[in-house]
């Protein structure tokens, strides 16, 4: 599912369309149950309509809302573009938290029902899951990312947690294929030592010929992996195991952990304002 993110869960946007003109970007956390909404109509904008996924929210949900059980637990992080005439526009990004207390009242991490995490036992008392991770399709450039990270960062800073969870979602445009490579690639250099290794529920089918291809592979990832599994990447996020199949969302999730220790110094500062 998307970082989601479900979790640090990500997806493989499609080229982003010309911006609007002049703006400034506004970040702030849902303070009530509209602004939740205006963040489950944005997730089922680009979720349902823009990437097919086949959304179940529970029973008496509104029509257009991307919504499920955990939504209540968690904490709405929104990014609205001001318009220096009109103010403030639609809402264009959006990132759901769940804090270890949070986790605990609703279950768990979305991230369990996709993922066996009890290697992580350890870390959870101070992990936070990040999950349904979307911005709007005039909007995707690395202002409005920045601005939804910086955000996270000073949350974690006050929540005093170190360790962030998610997932990183790749579509299955190619049955899988760019999502095998990837995972070839990239456990060779970005997956954490042994005890923090998660194993998938359902496991996406990471064939040999996948791994063949991903030996070709000259670059640091293959062409096709989304542009934000390069941006955790390069802030010191690390692979915690091989991808799984969300059939609902026809992704392929791989499991990714940030812990603000392994943040590369260029970022602590600016996220956590912390030196290296």
């Amino acid at each position: 599912m998307p970082m989601q993110t479900e979790t640090l869960a990500t997806h493989a946007f499609p080229t982003p369309a010309p911006q609007p003109g002049p703006h400034t970007l506004e970040t702030r956390w849902a303070t009530d149950e509209e602004d939740v909404r205006d963040a489950q109509r944005l997730r089922f904008r680009v979720f349902a309509q823009e990437m097919g996924a086949r959304l179940t929210p529970p029973a008496g949900t509104p029509p257009g809302l991307d919504a499920d059980r955990f939504d209540p637990f968690c904490d709405h992080l929104l990014v609205r573009a001001v318009d220096p005439v009109h103010g403030p526009g639609p809402l264009i990004g959006t990132y759901r938290v769940l804090t270890p207390e949070a986790a605990r009242r609703a279950g768990g991490f979305y991230t369990d029902t996709e993922f066996d995490l009890s290697p992580l036992t350890p870390l959870r008392a101070r992990a936070l899951e990040l999950g349904r991770s979307c911005v709007d399709a005039q909007w995707r450039s690395g202002s409005v990312i920045m601005a939804l990270w910086t955000a996270l960062g000073q949350y974690m800073v006050d929540h005093r947690l170190d360790t962030m969870i998610g997932c990183a979602s790749i579509g299955m445009e190619d049955h899988g294929l760019a999502a095998a490579r990837l995972w070839h690639r990239l456990c060779r250099t970005h997956l954490v030592e042994q005890r923090w290794r998660v194993e998938p529920r359902v496991a996406l089918p990471l064939d040999t010929g996948a791994e063949a291809d991903a030996d070709a592979d000259s670059d640091a990832a293959p062409p096709a992996a989304p542009p934000l599994i390069k941006g955790y990447l390069r802030c010191g996020a690390r692979l915690l195991g091989p991808p799984a199949l969300d059939l609902a969302f026809n992704t392929a999730d791989l499991p990714m952990m940030l812990r603000v220790d392994d943040v590369a110094p260029r970022y602590r500062q600016h996220f956590f304002g912390v030196s290296a």
